[in-house]
């Protein structure tokens, strides 16, 4: 299918954002569009100028959302397939997209509660993965590399707090929160409840606002350029979604039984919490290490009891936990005052769907009317829900498990939608209970109010507009969607993305940024951003600034201390190598020819060394820690001494200092020469000895000739013996040549050198 054209009078000045919520079971594609905000004319204290950019689906035809299963997460052991997994999103995107605008267009990967329980290393290679891929299969607009990580903002995990706050903006800007002037305005709480957790995002009224703690600001910009601000209190508790809570739930029930068990009783748990006569096998929770047939599976037998159910959820609240910051509601957690004569609160996912799917009891919440529909849905038999459910799936029957009306008549009760599955006729008794203690127990919202209520006119306010959608004026209604728009907290980031391309009025003003990014740096501020271990400077930076006084930080300096510092030694390391490149040269290339001789003997012609024995040796190697250390110990010797030159000298009866120099043997090897008469000189060379001459290298002979002895032998006719027992060098390019001394000429009695021979002159 091709993008739309820009003919099309829709895309004129339309933008583009999308976003992929990369949850635990599945990742979901949304695209959303609005006008450009600079395109608008906007006349000053007009209503336009007090609302917010209006964000719309991002298709004027077809599918605007695209899923995928299963959860990116499941890459955690196959980091690499994260590609193919989000090909098929960049072609359903490119569809409904005009190239032309893909560059403008943000895209957005942010991943919920399925990565957050991976290792941070499995965080990381996911992400990077994610990153590579969009960014080179892509032209979207995505982040530069940041301390957020490799894509910046746009590939990253959230917290569940940042959900709340996004969800918060959603409900908001559906139900006008945000629109008119700031005395006039009056938002929205927002619950919202999945498997694992459950979070609550409100602002607190204005007259306790400065005692509250942990405030959050969400800032955004109205079409006429002011920027809104409002603190709100977000939180989340881990485990207090319905399928932990049931979970909990089963190990409570099942150590309680154990603990009343009579001996020979069936290995039946009853549960109250379950349709009547509905049988199944869990396998406990416990809140505690257990071991044995506690922590076995068991079979749990529905009695179908709701007030029973109720009585048995309500201690899994942990109402009764320490609260270090007064007042708590559930397990301890700190909230803030909640005033439900002016807080009006919407709750979304399962709040909906346990009202709305079984009960038909979606929109405005009267506590009354749930407690009876759930109350008759308990009790009635299994087989019979079961039934009934089947018949109306066949039929594909419309409504709820409670009255079904028209023409204002009620014409039938007991029908389901085909959208209701059996696991949630099995769960259903169960999630209605623990809703209603959440909302009541947990919240702390009355179950009972009085219909004029002691509201404000402000509240009164949001009450008309709440009517004027239908949905009635309760302290809490269940939503899915408002007009086709679903409430998600996708919407409510692109809402955030719209509001950043409005003009501000002042040109002083901060950016706007996701609220978790005005979020103070405390260490003491409950709310942490997730950042996962990549290697780069801004996670270095990340991990020390904690550590570091805060004059060193990058907000005091200006700049980044850690890139700073690598800059800094990059530079010392340069300036200490440069003079010593050609050392650095010569010892690298030492060493590799070193290590590719090692073990080799060789002869002077054929290639062996033998020792004075006959015996073939091999010289001494080094071992591998010092071979491959060497280069290094010459390269950072800065203070070796250059070999100096040393003349060949011989030492006589007519230069007898020469008998008491300092001569040091050099380390090279030498050739030792047998002299008749007890003589005996050592010397270096890389040539073979002539009978009548002696080849000496340049290095001092540790032993001396005297010169009457030498001449005396060779004045009588002895040759030098021909049994010369040598040592040679194993590698003879090693000889210094500088050494060689320069031809001298010796007269009545003296030696002629040429530092290959020496002869005797008559």
């Amino acid at each position: 299918m091709p993008p739309p054209s820009g003919l099309d009078p829709w895309m004129v000045g339309r933008h583009f954002g999308i976003v992929i919520d990369a949850g635990s079971s599945g990742s979901r594609l949304q695209i959303y569009s609005w006008k450009d905000p600079r395109s608008i004319t906007v006349e000053k204290s007009s209503d336009l100028a007090y609302t917010l950019p209006k964000v719309e689906k991002g298709t004027q035809h077809g599918e605007w959302v695209s899923k995928v299963e299963p959860g990116i997460s499941s890459f955690a052991s196959n980091p690499e397939g994260v590609g193919s997994y989000l090909r098929p999103f960049l072609s359903h995107a490119r569809e409904h997209i005009p190239p032309s605008l893909e560059k403008e267009t943000p895209l957005f990967l942010l991943a919920t509660a399925g990565m957050r329980l991976l290792p941070p290393a499995k965080q990381a290679e996911i992400l990077q993965q994610a990153c590579k891929f969009l960014v080179l299969h892509s032209a979207f607009k995505i982040d530069s590399p940041s301390a957020t990580g490799p894509c910046g903002s746009s590939v990253r995990i959230i917290t569940g707090e940042e959900e709340g706050l996004f969800g918060w903006i959603a409900v908001n800007y559906l139900m006008d929160g945000f629109t008119g002037l700031r005395q006039n305005r009056t938002t929205y709480g927002f619950l919202d409840m999945g498997g694992a957790s459950t979070q609550i995002a409100f602002e607190p009224s204005q007259t306790s606002e400065q005692d509250v703690k942990n405030l959050v600001d969400v800032r955004l910009r109205l079409m006429g350029g002011q920027e809104i601000k409002h603190k709100v209190f977000v939180t989340t508790w881990l485990g207090y979604g319905t399928n932990q809570a049931r979970e909990r739930y089963v190990g409570q029930a099942v150590k309680e039984f154990e603990v009343s068990r009579s001996e020979g009783q069936s290995d039946v748990v009853p549960d109250p919490c379950l349709p009547k006569d509905l049988q199944l096998t869990e396998k406990p929770v416990h809140t505690r290490p257990a071991t044995g047939h506690i922590s076995k599976a068991h079979c749990l037998k529905g009695t179908g009891s709701f007030e029973q159910c109720v009585q048995r959820t309500a201690t899994l609240l942990n109402k009764s936990a320490p609260c270090p910051d007064t007042p708590c509601l559930m397990n301890g957690i700190h909230v803030p005052p909640i005033d439900f004569s002016v807080s009006h609160f919407i709750g979304v996912s399962e709040y909906w769907y346990s009202s709305e799917h079984i009960f038909g009891l979606g929109g405005a919440y009267d506590f009354v009317q749930y407690e009876r529909a759930a109350s008759n849905f308990c009790s009635r038999p299994w087989d019979g829900i079961l039934k009934e459910h089947e018949e109306s799936k066949a039929q594909h029957r419309l409504g709820g498990d409670g009255e079904v009306e028209e023409d204002g008549k009620v014409v039938d009760i007991g029908k389901w939608t085909p959208k209701v599955e059996r696991s949630r006729l099995e769960m259903q008794c169960f999630k209605a209970a623990w809703i209603t203690n959440v909302l009541h127990e947990g919240i702390g919202m009355p179950r009972l109010t009085d219909p004029g209520g002691n509201v404000t006119s402000e509240a009164e306010k949001v009450v008309k507009e709440a009517e004027k959608k239908g949905l009635g004026r309760p302290a809490f209604q269940s939503l899915d969607t408002v007009g086709d728009i679903a409430i998600t907290w996708t919407l409510g980031k692109m809402v955030l993305e719209a509001s950043k391309e409005v003009p501000s009025l002042s040109t002083e003003g901060r950016p706007l940024v996701d609220p978790i990014d005005d979020i103070p740096d405390s260490a003491e501020f409950p709310i942490k951003p997730i950042r996962p271990p990549f290697l780069s400077f801004s996670a270095i930076e990340d991990r020390i600034s904690p550590h570091l006084p805060i004059v060193l930080t990058r907000n005091s300096l200006g700049f980044s201390p850690v890139l700073f510092l690598f800059l800094v030694t990059f530079c010392v390391i340069l300036v200490i190598a440069y003079p010593l490149r050609r050392q650095l040269r010569s010892s690298c290339l030492r060493s590799v020819r070193h290590v590719g001789k090692r073990d080799e003997g060789y002869s002077l012609e054929e290639g062996t060394l033998g020792n004075s024995n006959g015996y073939v040796t091999s010289p001494t190697t080094p071992t591998p820690t010092k071979q491959w250390l060497y280069p290094f110990r010459r390269v950072l010797s800065l203070t070796h001494t250059k070999p100096q030159r040393v003349s060949l000298s011989v030492v006589t009866s007519q230069n007898p200092n020469l008998r008491h120099m300092n001569t040091t043997p050099r380390t090279s090897p030498t050739r030792s020469y047998s002299l008749p008469n007890g003589f005996e000189s050592t010397a270096s060379s890389t040539q073979y000895a002539p009978r009548n001459s002696v080849s000496r290298s340049p290095s001092p002979s540790p032993a001396y000739i005297d010169e009457t002895h030498f001449l005396a032998n060779n004045n009588s006719g002895n040759a030098m013996p021909n049994g010369l027992s040598s040592t040679r060098s194993r590698n003879t390019s090693q000889m210094n040549l500088s050494g060689i001394i320069t031809r001298q000429t010796a007269r009545n009695g003296t030696f002629q050198s040429t530092g290959k021979d020496i002869s005797h002159d008559e």
